[in-house]
């Protein structure tokens, strides 16, 4: 019972104050970056020396290497980022990931009052009071986060002190040299750490409870260095949970993850037995709180420099250990840990829009050339890209209603609105390209095909929404208001197409020109092409459109068109020229 009361219960409360601590200081730092983190990342690829200083440049800012995993996995699986350009920034990562330790081991500072003053538990019940000010009188969601960050570092601390705290009598307690003894055997202790860890899913906290033993004095450096090596190793459990639903080459990340941590650990080992054989005296010393935090510097820092030579073995390595194999499925990836970091949400949903976006121009394009050009294996690959846009709804779809949920600025309430309606409209296009294919499979079925004025007239109207597609999607992925501009103009040609093309059509059948059959197959493509071109005309609106427009469509299209800018007019009769119907 002493032991529970005496050791336990304050650790484990310690440890839950330190973990919810960590979490709300990482949110307010992720929120306040916000999703330029991983639009960086995309940039920074071919250069290990920048990749690891941009890797741990980004785990100092969000103090969570776990966040940066989970967008580096994201960003590999959706063929953004080549495999093998993570090392440096995983390795940054590693080195980043040490700033807690060191902060926790300004706990251990005494002396003089300005020597003092730079101990957490000194300055933190400061911060979190000016983070409970920003909270309850700021109106501004910048200071909002910068108060969440105070507090959550604040409570970090109370935390690390309540752990400490059960250490410091925990030396008297029955069993603890028994405790000890145990530690006293490197490959026990590596064991430990590493379950701890990876139950946790907290490296920081691991290092925490060592620093924390560290101060009651009850450990040595050659405790602490397994231990230390053990919530390195531990950590990637996180990663594997997040490379469930991933392709080969995001689960290799994971690989390459764990292997630049076991091998570092597996090489520290044998040098810490090495020492040992030798009598090393400081391997027996005690260690203080500053000491966790060296060795946990030294051996990420020394782990990359020793790695760094063997990179394309490594690679080699995890490609080994997940070999090549045909993907069967593409997977539509979205992080739950992301969830409450509504910026990184934010960008990750609409890097998948843009995906969707792609396949979507690709699927039609395809569906437009096979009225002409029929081939099997096209028709294949259209039914196939119209069950992933359906995934693509599905899941970004389900995600982003659950997101517009969370405390949302009025910018992310826009650009979070603005992405589910686009995804509707994609997944129609989808829809649409499905329809054209249908139909130019059953004239192949058939064996029948238009005349020529009738080929003329499908490759005219065809082009145009080739162009209207293009236009919109290119001004969708770079958010261009201005190029979205020249979609309405266009669209209304393509309705203005449908009507005369139909009125020709009717004029064939009349004239016995054309049979009834190939009639309804004419009718029905015109109809699909018109329907494609009002899919656009909604997504560029949604470009165009300001948060104080509310997504209005009807409403802002009639501000378009009745707007004084002569713009509109010229558009409309730049390509009512381009696609008249000599």
């Amino acid at each position: 019972m002493e032991i529970l009361t005496g050791m336990i219960v304050p650790l484990l409360l310690g440890l839950t104050f330190f973990l919810f601590g960590m979490n709300v200081m990482s949110g307010g730092l992720e929120t306040m970056a916000g999703g330029g983190l991983e639009r960086t990342m995309k940039k920074v690829t071919a250069n290990d020396f920048l990749g690891f200083f941009l890797g741990a440049g980004i785990t100092v800012a969000i103090q969570s290497s776990s966040a940066m995993t989970v967008m580096l996995v994201g960003l590999v699986n959706s063929g953004l980022l080549d495999f093998g350009n993570t090392f440096g920034m995983i390795m940054g990562s590693n080195v980043g990931t040490t700033l807690t330790a060191w902060l926790l081991s300004l706990a251990g500072l005494e002396g003089k009052w300005y020597i003092e003053i730079l101990n957490p538990s000194v300055f933190a019940p400061i911060l979190a009071f000016f983070g409970i000010a920003m909270q309850m009188f700021s109106k501004k969601d910048k200071k909002k986060d910068l108060g969440n960050i105070f507090i959550g570092f604040a409570i970090l601390i109370c935390g690390m002190d309540l752990m400490s705290d059960s250490m410091l009598s925990v030396r008297t307690l029955p069993g603890f040299d028994s405790f000890l003894a145990t530690l006293k055997s490197p490959i026990i202790a590596l064991l430990i750490s590493t379950a701890f860890t990876g139950v946790i899913q907290s490296s920081a906290a691991t290092i925490g409870i060592v620093q924390a033993l560290a101060l009651s004095g009850g450990i040595t450096w050659e405790m602490a260095i397994p231990l230390v090596l053990g919530a390195n190793i531990g950590t990637c459990v996180t990663a594997l949970i997040g490379s469930i639903g991933t392709n080969k080459n995001a689960k290799r990340v994971v690989i390459m993850h764990f292997s630049v941590n076991f091998f570092g650990s597996l090489v520290c080992m044998i040098i810490m037995y090495i020492l040992k054989a030798f009598g090393v005296g400081i391997l027996s010393a005690e260690i203080a709180m500053v000491g966790v935090a060296i060795v946990h510097t030294l051996f990420n820092a020394i782990n990359t420099v020793l790695l760094l030579p063997i990179k394309k073995l490594l690679i080699k390595f995890c490609e080994f250990v997940v070999p090549d194999k045909e993907e069967q499925t593409h997977t539509v990836f979205l992080d739950e840990r992301i969830f409450n970091n509504s910026p990184l949400a934010i960008s990750e949903c609409r890097r998948l829009t843009n995906e969707m976006a792609e396949l979507t121009r690709t699927s039609l394009k395809k569906s437009l050339d096979l009225i002409f050009n029929y081939q099997q294996y096209t028709v294949d690959a259209i039914r196939e890209e119209e069950t992933l846009s359906d995934k693509y709804e599905d899941k970004l779809g389900t995600y982003l209603v659950r997101l517009s949920n969370n405390k949302l600025s009025e910018n992310e309430s826009h650009q979070t609105a603005r992405l589910l309606h686009s995804i509707g409209d994609f997944e129609r296009i989808g829809d649409h390209a499905l329809n054209i294919c249908k139909l130019a499979e059953e004239m192949h079925i058939k064996n029948i095909s238009f005349s020529e004025d009738g080929k003329k007239e499908i490759g005219i109207i065809s082009d145009a929404v080739k162009e209207i597609v293009n236009i919109t999607i290119d001004s969708f992925i770079d958010d261009n208001a201005e190029v979205a501009s020249h979609v309405e103009p266009l669209e209304q040609v393509v309705d203005k197409l449908k009507k005369q093309l139909k009125a020709l059509h009717i004029s064939r059948l009349q004239n016995n020109e054309c049979t009834i059959e190939l009639g309804f197959i004419f009718t029905d493509l015109l109809t699909n092409f018109e329907r494609v071109s009002d899919h656009c005309s909604n997504i560029a609106v949604y470009t165009m459109q300001l948060p104080s427009d509310m997504l209005d469509t009807h409403k802002y299209l009639n501000k378009i068109k009745s707007s004084s800018n002569s713009s509109f007019v010229e558009d409309y009769e730049m390509y009512k020229t381009k696609y008249r119907l000599d």
